[in-house]
């Protein structure tokens, strides 16, 4: 589908968000446009209004101009409203609820060029989704087990014949919590998990990681030279080895398309692990994921691909 020239460039996301302000650069830079950034952490601070009558639709929030003229949007990293706490919690919960609802329909009704879709983001960003339409694609995945029953993951981790990982099911933005191997001592924590289902998989040795930025069927890999450093077991941990630019297999590549397409995604960052095996096993996918450090280890115009995107609804860069 070709999109419409934007006339304008909704990113909404937090206000403190390093991404939203580097891609707001780059249109402002590349294509002389009007960016709007919006956190919606603001409403109901700020006032809002949707009228519509015989003639269509009009929206208005109080501190930003343009909202109508807005022609691409990027659903960056949305917030909740933060709706001032009363006496009562269940007057809260109306009053969350009612703000939520204004502010995100009042946005989805915008005939824009979304990235990404919101449903399909939200749908997009839960893990065992992910797993499923992964396996459907043909990646090969790490055999998974995800429960908050304690004695079936000890089950599962005594009976795999390699290390085993657990790591979290969410994805909401608390505590930074990295991925580790069970051990014999963390059985006895594993009462934890009742409230928070946890995901435990078999450990994959690996000749290195590979992260991807999917731009609309523009693939931008990077090699991570994670067996090098302290984040042999997450990648995360340790950005100073070696990042440097990679082409997947084409195999690997039509998983790739397939998955994202399932998933109704045109943006998202991808964590693939090139196993000892020559397997290129599918870890998971961000639809809101980070990649602005790739692109300062790398050279890679990443930024400059999603701003072509949201622009014109194509993310090549000719002149790389």
């Amino acid at each position: 589908m070709t999109a419409r020239r934007a006339s304008s460039v909704l990113i909404v996301s937090e206000s403190d968000d390093l991404h939203a302000t580097a891609m707001a650069a780059t249109l402002r830079e590349h294509h002389a446009l009007n960016v709007i950034q919006l956190d919606l952490r603001d409403f109901p601070r700020e006032s809002g209004s949707f009228r519509l009558d015989r003639l269509g639709t009009a929206r208005s929030l109080s501190h930003v101009i343009g909202l109508d003229d807005v022609r691409s949007v990027w659903w960056r990293r949305p917030h909740p409203c933060q709706v001032p706490g009363g006496v009562r919690a269940a007057d809260d919960d109306f009053r969350q609820a009612e703000c939520d609802s204004f502010i995100q329909g009042m946005l989805w009704s915008i005939p824009a060029n979304w990235i990404n879709d919101p449903g399909a983001d939200r749908m997009a960003a839960r893990k065992i989704v992910q797993l499923e339409t992964a396996l459907r694609a043909g990646f090969a995945v790490p055999e998974t087990l995800i429960t908050n029953d304690p004695d079936e993951a000890r089950s599962f981790a005594e009976s795999r014949p390699g290390p085993v990982v657990y790591k979290r099911t969410g994805t909401s933005r608390a505590e930074f919590a990295e991925t580790r191997i069970i051990t014999e001592a963390d059985y006895g924590k594993l009462a934890g998990i009742r409230s928070a289902p946890t995901t435990f998989q078999d450990y994959v040795d690996a000749e290195c990681d590979l992260r991807v930025v999917w731009v609309d069927g523009v693939e931008w890999t990077v090699r991570i030279d994670s067996q090098a450093g302290v984040g042999r077991v997450d990648s995360r941990l340790d950005t100073s080895v070696d990042f440097v630019p990679e082409h997947l297999p084409a195999s690997v590549s039509k998983s790739l398309a397939t998955l994202m397409g399932a998933l109704g995604l045109s943006f998202g960052v991808l964590d693939i692990r090139l196993g000892l095996d020559g397997e290129y096993y599918f870890l998971e996918v961000n639809p809101q994921g980070q990649f602005a450090y790739l692109e300062i280890k790398t050279g890679l115009p990443i930024f400059r691909s999603l701003a072509n995107l949201l622009v014109d609804g194509d993310g090549s860069v000719l002149d790389r």
